[in-house]
């Protein structure tokens, strides 16, 4: 990954500031100043970006249905493959290997572009859909998972540098926001047809029919990436990949599956993988992302890090959402992934909200409101666990923390190319995306942990077969204890987005 900002102190974030990721290089089209895209009317469905944003947008569309669709059909796929303990694994797998992913991706698109990373990106999440849906066992079917993340990592920085290359910085945000906007037909019909395959049918067809979908979003994406984001940035690219970074890459990578290993033992042999993974992943991933990021430092270091642990609470929270629900209320699978839904489409809207032109001068604002109303959603989602709570009401708590996910990400997303200079476009946005799945994958290890040590090893045999009754309700708790603190983590560091030598302004 090429990260030249990384050992930048606050005074060197606040010089690249002020530079931007260039508009494009597109040797058919040639990139268009932000005063002149806004003289011809340009949007970012314009004809002028069209099949770019379609392309894009297809893209993520296919990840998303897949996303929506794992967590609906996970908890019968654990159940029939004999591994409800390895439930968060089958998660963490994917963000852990999408680490080695993003970190070549931000190499591979500084030095020749992002078209070869999306093309190598989707066959690896292709073969991954088809090895987690032919599995046999629990083990093979997380073996699916890495591939799957492997294949994303490749493509989402891909993406990013895509918007960052070809449109102007003024349609960067509304760009950004048409990727959330892609969730909202998944988040909606995904849960449906997915709980429905894996009732009518079985759980392994949601993995293998996705694979049939691949082929469209393909042939609109890449040949409106090879006319407007093809090739090396302008000013020149990386000669020759940093060997180096890639290394730091695969330690923290090894580092955290090590620690989930360790995390899914419950005894004290444990203690040895745990200790080499953290051994392995805490100096790596401290050089790998920008100086100061574990420390909180304001600017870029700051944006960084509140990726990582709004998507770790997140991202636990919806995880084992269906799984309490199918447990501890008696839902169905496809009453319990609909719970999914809202969240969602209120995403897209909290997206589009930060897209609106008021809001350029209020991204920090923007993002304080967000990790407020995240948290706000994860710390009374568990409430369902009482009885005496309409069993709808995760529609309503994930809701507030689906729009505040919307305002925040996009945001971050936006400041993060803002904060980048010609060049380490790749980089940063690699480093951004690698926090995001380090801060999931080390969630997802605690919770699983903590899941697993309170009673979530429990096969569903003794309990007739069934999944309701299998898991106690302790171990939810446990799991969205740690949850909640993530969250609260997130409202503090939101205040350190601004380099101090900016002043108030985002």
């Amino acid at each position: 990954m090429q990260d030249t900002q990384t050992g930048d102190d606050a005074g060197e974030q606040a010089r690249h500031a002020a530079r931007t990721v260039p508009d494009g290089p597109g040797a058919d089209v040639p990139p268009a100043s932000p005063a002149e895209a806004a003289d011809a009317g340009d949007g970012v469905l314009s004809a002028r970006y069209r099949a770019l944003t379609l392309g894009c947008v297809s893209v993520i569309l296919l990840i998303a249905f897949e996303a929506m669709a794992v967590g609906t059909a996970m908890p019968a796929a654990a159940d029939a493959l004999d591994g409800l303990s390895l439930y968060a694994f089958a998660f963490s797998a994917f963000f852990t290997t999408s680490l080695l992913g993003m970190s070549f991706s931000g190499q591979w698109c500084d030095r020749r572009g992002p078209v070869g990373p999306v093309l190598a990106g989707i066959a690896a999440f292709s073969a991954g859909l088809l090895l987690s849906g032919a599995a046999q066992t629990m083990w093979a079917f997380v073996l699916g998972r890495a591939a799957q993340g492997i294949g994303g990592g490749l493509v989402i920085v891909a993406l990013y540098v895509a918007v960052g290359r070809a449109y102007p910085e003024r349609l960067r945000a509304s760009a950004l926001a048409a990727f959330s906007a892609a969730w909202v037909v998944p988040s909606l019909v995904g849960p449906v047809i997915a709980g429905t395959v894996t009732e009518q049918f079985s759980w392994r067809w949601v993995f293998l029919g996705i694979t049939a979908l691949v082929v469209l979003p393909l042939a609109v994406l890449v040949p409106a990436l090879r006319r407007q984001a093809a090739g090396p940035p302008e000013g020149g690219g990386a000669d020759r990949f940093d060997g180096r970074r890639l290394r730091l890459a695969l330690l923290v990578a090894l580092g955290a599956g090590l620690l989930q290993y360790g995390g899914q033992r419950l005894d004290l042999l444990a203690l040895i993988p745990v200790l080499a993974g953290l051994g392995l992943m805490v100096p790596a991933a401290t050089r790998l992302l920008p100086s100061g990021t574990f420390l909180f430092r304001r600017g870029l270091p700051s944006v960084i890090v509140t990726r990582g642990l709004i998507s770790a609470a997140y991202l636990a929270t919806e995880t084992f959402l269906p799984l309490m629900l199918v447990t501890q209320r008696g839902l169905s699978y496809t009453e319990a992934g609909l719970t999914l839904a809202a969240s969602g489409g209120l995403w897209a809207i909290g997206s589009w909200t930060q897209s609106r032109p008021w809001a350029e001068g209020h991204r920090a604002r923007l993002v304080r409101i967000g990790t407020l109303l995240l948290t706000l959603g994860v710390v009374t989602t568990p409430l369902v666990l009482l009885d005496a709570v309409p069993v709808w009401l995760p529609v309503v708590t994930l809701g507030f923390a689906g729009f505040g996910m919307g305002l925040v990400v996009t945001t971050l997303g936006v400041l993060v190319l803002r904060l980048s200079a010609p060049g380490e476009a790749g980089g940063n946005v690699a480093s951004l995306q690698v926090c995001d799945s380090l801060g999931n994958v080390v969630m997802l290890t605690l919770v699983g942990s903590a899941f697993a040590a309170l009673g979530g090893d429990t096969p569903a045999a003794s309990h007739g077969g069934a999944l309701e009754g299998a898991v106690g309700a302790g171990a939810f708790v446990a799991v969205y204890a740690l949850t909640a603190v993530a969250a609260l983590t997130s409202v503090a560091v939101a205040r350190r987005l601004e380099p101090r030598e900016r002043g108030a302004g985002a």
